[in-house]
């Protein structure tokens, strides 16, 4: 038999593979977090209303998460690094094709089709490996990881702006493509865990050979109603988060702001964003509250931001409730993933990823366009966000709900454990007195 380590080392390699996390969520999530940018400027080129605009958006976002089973089910039967490197590809794909413009049609299928499924097949598994490598600092690793996603969105709105202005936005996404393929290099860093032990013949086949023998994809997960209540948390939740970074450059310009400073406010919200998730991260792992309840104070917290940003018509104001709205959701991501170990424990860790994306697809296909309907109807971009505010109060009330099933559940557990424990001391005793007599 040939030893393996047992569990997670909480360290050591582990950092290399959070490094390499930070620039994949930095290569994919934040590109897609500044297609805002682009917004305008394709809507302009092809003279069509903001929900028409907004599809290719969609259709990433929808992609994004439709591709996430997959991606699991691929991670599972081969490894993080294999399915990573391939993700680079498709998502660097995608963009260079779409820097082609063959019309509205292309896009959805190259900025939306191709970079979506690239985007699901390098974060996912990036997501996994992460929370498979820690234990005891799992929540701050997670936020360290997932920082990259705020650190790169500062550095590419203002220089999503400045590739538009030099090169055309079909130059820009070409030049974007070309960044993403460095994502096949942080795949071939995430070295997969061993946690096995096996024979010299499985040591030939290596851990990725072993984990295609025994991991399966769990779809009994979706007997668990605490993990149906959450996947309800998600799609409410994702139909209010990709609004507002796609409406917020469109409605800073709307009030009369020109130039850099309505990008400049995507820069501000990944900072703030990026203080939210180390933050929360680090709160989460001092374990002072459980997770569910910190989720649910954060996530309503959000949505009264997001009702009360437009009520702003100034630049300053804007910065204020931009930065309150972008600390928050940094709190909401740094733990809403993690959160999901609480619900179906680690084994089932990467099937309820991929089924929450799964289904969280249909909040966030169905949000943007919805916002951009009731822009094109209102004539007021404030109508957006407020859509935006009141989908995620509502996702808040599922997360209450699965926060009491999961201390029930527990509290049960603990009875049956502690029945189990008297149980087994009366045995004892019984035979301690059948060896006196």
């Amino acid at each position: 038999m040939t030893s393996r380590r047992a569990g997670p080392p909480d360290g050591g390699y582990g950092w290399v593979v959070v490094t390499s996390a930070f620039f994949i969520m930095g290569l994919t999530a934040a590109v897609l977090k500044n297609f805002g940018v682009f917004f305008l400027e394709i809507q302009r080129h092809f003279g069509v209303l903001s929900s028409t605009a907004s599809w290719v958006t969609s259709t990433t976002i929808a992609m994004f998460h439709l591709g996430a089973p997959v991606a699991s089910v691929l991670t599972l039967r081969f490894s993080q690094r294999a399915v990573i490197i391939v993700g680079g590809l498709l998502t660097a794909s995608g963009m260079m094709l779409a820097s082609l413009d063959l019309g509205l049609p292309w896009l959805y299928l190259t900025m939306g089709v191709l970079q979506g499924t690239g985007i699901s097949f390098s974060w996912i598994p990036a997501n996994s490996i992460v929370n498979h490598y820690f234990v005891r600092w799992r929540p701050i690793a997670y936020a360290v990881a997932s920082s990259g996603e705020c650190v790169f969105a500062v550095i590419f709105s203002p220089f999503f702006h400045w590739l538009i202005e030099m090169y055309s936005w079909q130059g820009a996404l070409l030049i974007v493509g070309g960044l993403q393929l460095n994502l096949c290099v942080c795949g071939a860093l995430m070295r997969p865990l061993e946690t096995t032990q096996g024979s010299s013949q499985e040591t030939k086949d290596g851990p990725e050979g072993h984990a295609k023998k025994t991991s399966i994809f769990q779809c009994s997960l979706l007997r668990n109603p605490e993990l149906i209540l959450y996947i309800l948390f998600a799609i409410f939740a994702a139909a209010g988060f990709f609004i507002p970074p796609l409406f917020l450059v469109p409605f800073a310009s709307s009030v009369g702001m020109d130039e850099y400073w309505p990008a400049s406010l995507l820069s501000v919200l990944a900072l703030a964003d990026l203080a939210g998730r180390l933050i929360c991260g680090w709160v989460a792992n001092m374990r002072l509250i459980r997770n569910l309840q910190l989720l649910t104070m954060v996530v309503t917290l959000v949505g009264v931001m997001l009702l009360l940003l437009p009520i702003s018509h100034n630049y300053w104001a804007i910065v204020c409730f931009t930065s309150l709205y972008g600390f928050l959701f940094g709190c909401v991501v740094a733990i809403h993933v993690t959160a999901i170990v609480d619900i179906v424990t680690l084994e089932g860790f990467d099937s309820g990823l991929g089924m929450l994306m799964l289904f969280r697809s249909i909040g966030g296909f169905m949000g943007p366009p919805a916002a951009g309907w009731l822009v094109d109807e209102t004539n007021d971009y404030s109508a957006a966000f407020y859509l935006s505010g009141l989908c995620l109060i509502s996702s808040a009330v599922f997360v209450v709900l699965v926060d009491l099933l999961v201390q029930r559940r527990k509290a049960a557990e603990a009875e049956v454990h502690q029945a189990d424990g008297e149980l087994g001391r009366r045995k004892g005793q019984v035979r301690v007195l059948k060896i006196l007599t």
